[in-house]
């Protein structure tokens, strides 16, 4: 597969990581919205996933991503990462909301992919200064670690 890109190509890759990641952000200020007026149980909970977990996190890991790889992800690379990303994201929203722990953890296993993959494409030496490459490795760690956590929490909330 043919990874060489031109430099307009390379600055939109981590474009849909934005998009898709904004979109989040600003559902989650939606749900933040109506949670109080609509008395849902776990709206506060869920407007913040969507906002940091969903939204600020995936932004993030897209412009981290796109700068620090040793070489720009395939297509295919980034469509995985999207979409058990957003797919592991809803899922454990979905769960959570609907108290079906067995669907968080399908969710959290996605999520644990898309992770999986985030930290290999990182992998060897990468661009960019050692400190950043290494502060993103860190933070992609500690996310994967405190995926058994929650996943603990939806089944002690749910029984």
């Amino acid at each position: 597969m043919n990874n060489t890109l031109g430099p307009a190509q390379q600055a939109s890759r981590p474009g849909l990581f934005k998009v898709i990641g904004t979109a989040w952000i600003i559902s989650g200020g939606l749900v933040a919205a109506v949670t109080s007026p609509l008395r849902l149980e776990h709206g506060s909970w869920a407007a913040a996933y969507s906002v940091l977990v969903a939204g600020v996190a995936q932004y993030a890991f897209g412009t981290a991503q796109s700068a620090l790889a040793p070489s720009q992800p395939s297509n295919r690379i980034i469509a995985t990462e999207l979409a058990a990303w957003n797919l592991g994201s809803a899922a454990v929203i979905g769960g959570t909301v609907t108290r079906m722990p067995l669907i968080v953890d399908g969710g959290g296993l996605l999520l644990v992919v898309a992770l999986a993959v985030m930290i290999r494409t990182v992998r060897g030496r990468g661009r960019g200064p050692a400190w950043a490459l290494w502060t993103y490795r860190i933070l992609l760690v500690v996310i994967l670690v405190s995926i058994p956590i929650g996943l603990t929490l939806a089944h002690l909330r749910a029984g």
